[in-house]
């Protein structure tokens, strides 16, 4: 049973030129700058830490906020929970692939170093597109802004969205990106507590469905599960075609997303492979089934009018409708909010270290500064970056149907890149089997399976649905072209990183990263003269 060493493919990820501002009258060959990355045992994550990371990104605004998205557009109870079943199978499917290649290639960075090994030409090209995906569109914009509607849902009962809530949210991301930066560890303790904070709430969910079942409820049977199959249209949900099946996709996705957390941060893995391997399908399994047994809770005591319209505060709806108008029901819209707040702390952590890889690979512009650890030994200003495209876009849309629309900007260029992985692991698996020995091989049919469902979401958002073409307050295509638009922009920072800037100056800075005798990652950086 082989896999690759530690560095992967030495071609692919020792070097590579950088897109910074550095000194025209340095030495050619000189040492521009060097810097050491080393965490100590005490800040490594275990097993149980890896499961909580991706529990924390996986059960976040989706559970509590999409099930009236995903009901809208099927108009039918039975279809809703069976696309909920499907999205658990499909994140054991993306789940399986990654595992493959987080297996063999051990680093932090995730699906950037698994498009490096794969499209090594032209070279750079694919990080540069997921650079593009990733600092542009990977925010906690959504979580952010759930986090804001329910805390003024428990507070005063407002329902709409509103400058208020995206206030609030703004302070949700504030936090948690300032005590990634300044207090690390307290970070990761926070994010423990919070996920076993989230399966709680999730379970109470769970447990008081089970009571609605039995009639314990404050409002009238809704007898949602008679004629469950039966698909409705009526003005509020139902008879969007296509396009609302694969919207419906995209936030089921969006909700189980988190299944790959763990892999942007291999390097700060206690014993990575045995770690990943027990942690990641633990998380996957449990919250799939809690998935499933929450919408139907849900569907126990929310009328199917009620659930259309309710957009992100369906979890509030349902504690109202079962436990009536008492002071504990206003509370516990507050424990859905900080289960929001878990997610946003999970996703800036990991998606701040990709940012990391990026700058230390030298993939940005300033990447000495992106991917620095400074000041205290975590990437302070990957996370401003995470945290600054957050905030722009939580505030840049209009007040009004803005959670959907930030859910399906998030998620659809995502599906492109998990395409593009899957894909590429395919030609590996029929095309390179004799370079290509994995410890984990995930099986073809379901790599098949997952590459194929994400050309379905990739292709269908741009059909034209059935009905009002703004009917979720903006042009149905709108997020598609800004996925694909946010993509182009990648391929074109790569033509003038890789080629004009160089031709202009005569030189490029080079990104060289080893290992030294104590297993530390260093980047060195050098400048070399253009041949």
């Amino acid at each position: 049973m082989g896999s690759f060493d530690k560095s992967s493919d030495p071609e692919a990820v020792k070097t590579a030129p950088v897109a910074i501002n550095d000194n025209d009258s340095a030495v050619v060959g000189e040492v521009q700058a060097a810097e050491k990355f080393a965490f100590g045992e005490d800040r490594k994550i275990g097993i149980i830490g890896a499961v909580f990371l991706i529990l924390n990104k996986m059960i976040g605004t989706g559970i509590f906020s999409t099930p009236s998205a995903i009901f809208q557009a099927t108009g039918s109870v039975g279809v809703s929970i069976f696309l909920w079943i499907i999205g658990g199978f499909l994140a054991c499917c993306g789940l399986s692939v990654w595992l493959e290649f987080g297996l063999a290639i051990p680093r932090s960075g995730g699906e950037k170093n698994y498009l490096e090994y794969i499209y090594k030409h032209p070279k750079y090209l694919a990080s540069c597109v997921l650079a593009a995906q990733m600092i542009f569109l990977g925010f906690s914009s959504g979580n952010s802004l759930a986090f804001g509607r329910y805390i003024l849902y428990a507070h005063n009962g407002e329902a709409q969205d509103s400058y208020k809530a995206r206030g609030i949210g703004v302070a949700c991301a504030t936090f948690a990106c300032a005590l990634h930066a300044f207090l690390p560890k307290w970070g990761v303790r926070l994010v423990n507590v919070l996920g076993v904070f989230k399966v709680v709430i999730v379970l109470f969910i769970v447990f008081a469905g089970f009571a609605a079942l039995a009639g314990h409820r404050h409002v009238p049977d809704p007898k949602n599960f008679e004629h469950a199959f039966r698909i409705e249209t009526t003005e509020t949900y139902g008879g969007g075609g296509a396009y609302a099946y694969s919207n419906a996709l995209l936030n089921i996705v969006y909700s189980y997303k988190g299944w790959e957390n763990a892999n942007y941060v291999m390097s700060e893995l206690k014993d990575p492979r045995r770690t990943l391997t027990l942690a990641a399908p633990i998380a996957v399994a449990g919250v799939t089934i809690l998935y499933v047994l929450a919408n139907v809770a849900y569907f126990a005591a929310v009328p199917k009018g009620e659930i259309a319209t309710s957009e992100v505060l369906v979890a509030g709806i349902f504690f109202k409708n079962v436990f009536g108008d008492s002071a504990g029901v206003k509370a516990l819209p507050v424990f859905v909010a900080l289960s929001n707040l878990g997610n946003v702390l999970a996703v800036s952590f990991a998606h701040a270290r990709l940012n990391q890889e990026l700058g230390k690979e030298g993939l940005l512009p300033l990447s000495r500064f992106w991917g620095s650890n400074k000041p205290c030994n975590a990437p302070a200003a990957s996370l401003f970056l995470h945290w600054l495209v957050t905030i722009i876009i939580l505030l840049a849309p209009p007040p009004g149907p803005a959670y959907n629309f930030l859910v399906n900007l998030y998620t659809y260029p995502g599906v492109w890149i998990n395409g593009f992985v899957s894909g590429g692991l395919i030609w590996l698996h029929f095309f390179r089997r004799d370079a290509w020995k994995p410890t984990w091989r995930c099986w073809e049919p379901i790599l098949a399976i997952f590459f194929l469902l994400n050309v379905f979401l990739a292709v269908v958002p741009f059909i034209p649905p059935v009905g009002d073409w703004n009917a979720e307050g903006y042009p149905y295509y709108v997020f598609p072209i800004v996925g694909v638009a946010v993509l182009l922009l990648g391929g074109f920072y790569w033509f003038v990183w890789t080629k004009f800037w160089p031709w202009v100056r005569g030189h490029s800075i080079v990104a060289e990263r080893i290992v030294d005798e104590d297993g530390n990652e260093v980047i060195r950086y050098k400048k070399v003269k253009k041949a």
